[in-house]
């Protein structure tokens, strides 16, 4: 018998606009900050009708998060104040730390399909005002298990044995790619109980913990805890696949549990500090660091 995490909390979401009129799906926001520390904000993308995304996200400030984006399909053309441009195709990713402060632009391109999402990380307090920086992780680069029911991308962190080839600097995430085939059990034990879990459903339907016959459609956020969550023993998540299969991501960090001040793009430890940064971005001072 094996010892397993609990599904304690199921998030779907809300349907909302954002950028200059992209429509998505925001799961995780403001409400859920201390269950999912040091997740902030998920935002899930799915639509074959460029009228919902093709606007983009022009130009807007960061300071203080890790925003990271992954495309299962589609295609995303990027640009930031550090000179950073290309384009995030199918099965790629962007990992980009605002740190001290950053200005950059997402722009959707026209796709048979958009589905993925956005997951923004908080930094430590200690690390909020250090250098922006970015990540490129292409197609080729990504490690890529197979097993009998499921093929597993390793984005960052590790699984059986192998690495992923980027690693954030600041927060250590676990971020595979799953893509389990129909009426399938996957079992996944390689993270302590002490680090926040969750699994994110882009496509499919999915069965958790012990209700392995009640299924869940996408656009989900499943939270797993253990009985004990400061023990750094590796309890088990259990899900399983319904008959169509299920592709979601499964994310994993220790928790900060640092104070949080959010204000629009920007996540500092204060309201004193959000004011400075809103502050400098008035008097054009918010870039730190230039190229």
């Amino acid at each position: 018998m094996i010892n397993k995490r609990k599904a304690t909390q199921i998030v779907r979401g809300q349907h909302a606009v954002d950028g200059a009129g992209v429509r998505l799906r925001r799961v995780l926001g403001t409400n859920n900050i201390t269950d999912f520390d040091p997740f902030l904000m998920l935002d899930g993308f799915d639509s074959t009708d460029p009228d919902d995304y093709i606007k983009g996200f022009p130009w807007h400030p960061h300071r203080g998060i890790e925003t990271i984006t992954y495309l299962v399909k589609g295609k995303i053309e990027h640009g930031d104040s550090l000179g950073n441009k290309g384009i995030i195709n199918d099965l790629e990713c962007q990992w980009m730390t605002a740190g001290s402060g950053i200005i950059h632009q997402e722009m959707p391109k026209t796709s048979d399909r958009m589905l993925g999402c956005q997951l923004w990380v908080n930094m430590p307090a200690k690390d909020k005002m250090n250098h922006p920086a970015y990540g490129d992780i292409t197609q080729d680069k990504v490690v890529i298990t197979e097993e009998e029911n499921a093929v597993i991308r390793i984005i960052t962190g590790s699984y059986k044995g192998k690495t992923g080839v980027f690693e954030g600097k600041y927060v250590k995430v676990q971020y595979l790619d799953v893509d389990l085939a129909p009426d399938s059990t996957w079992i996944y034990s390689e993270t302590p109980n002490d680090e926040t879990l969750f699994i994110y459903l882009l496509d499919g339907t999915l069965a958790v913990d012990e209700k392995l016959s009640d299924f869940e459609n996408k656009s989900c956020a499943v939270l797993f805890t253990s009985a004990d969550k400061n023990a750094t023993e590796n309890d088990s998540v259990v899900v399983r696949s319904g008959n169509k299969g299920a592709r979601f991501v499964l994310l994993a960090a220790k928790p900060l549990r640092e104070p949080v001040a959010w204000g629009g793009p920007i996540v500092m430890n204060s309201g004193e500090e959000l004011e400075t940064a809103f502050d400098e971005l008035d008097r054009g001072t918010f870039i730190k660091h230039k190229i």
